[in-house]
């Protein structure tokens, strides 16, 4: 079955609820769908950058990306971060994400967006060219415990990494909030 990466539209929201429900069950889900919700009426979150994957006219994955600066760091670098992503889970281990990941890649360097950032799954973020953030001295918004450091990835989009830049990641307000940056 082909699946289709688009734009995600207003007329897609109960869908996308329905992809970070299903991706994550209980609480947490409830959490990123409301951080999702959040981001795309959060005006410090503009421009913001949601994308679906549709399979036979049915949502089955969605990723948002949104700016960030870097504080401390250089001011000429613009950049993103990706949060959240998700997949039903009927439809996971099956591309889908990956599909979005690389879609969301292609419009940041068409847009000139330097370089991604994501707090994830080293595993699998790293196969799509993420490496640990903090080997470039960029910092999360929040303190990553020091097990969990390789979680906190970038990836160059338009150019290489610059070893010199650093400084402290601030998203949107939405994204701020501590509660996202923990377990």
């Amino acid at each position: 079955m082909e699946t289709l990466v688009r734009e995600a539209r207003s007329a897609d929201a109960e869908a996308i609820s329905r992809v970070i429900r299903s991706a994550f069950p209980g609480p947490e889900g409830e959490d990123i769908n409301d951080l999702a919700g959040d981001l795309l009426t959060d005006p410090t979150a503009e421009p913001v950058l949601p994308l679906v994957a549709v399979r036979d006219s049915v949502v089955i994955g969605h990723i948002l990306f949104s700016p960030v600066r870097l504080d401390g760091g250089d001011e000429t670098v613009s950049a993103w971060i990706l949060a959240p992503l998700s997949v039903v889970s009927g439809c996971q281990r099956q591309g889908v994400g990956g599909r979005l990941i690389e879609e969301g890649l292609a419009r940041a360097h068409s847009r000139g967006i330097d370089l991604v950032f994501v707090l994830g799954h080293p595993g699998y973020y790293q196969r799509h060219g993420f490496v640990p953030a903090g080997s470039y001295n960029f910092t999360a918004p929040y303190p990553i415990p020091e097990e969990d450091a390789d979680a906190w990835m970038v990836r160059a989009v338009r150019r290489d990494v610059p070893s010199a830049t650093g400084g402290r990641v601030i998203c949107a307000d939405s994204l701020m909030d501590p509660r996202h940056w923990s377990e």
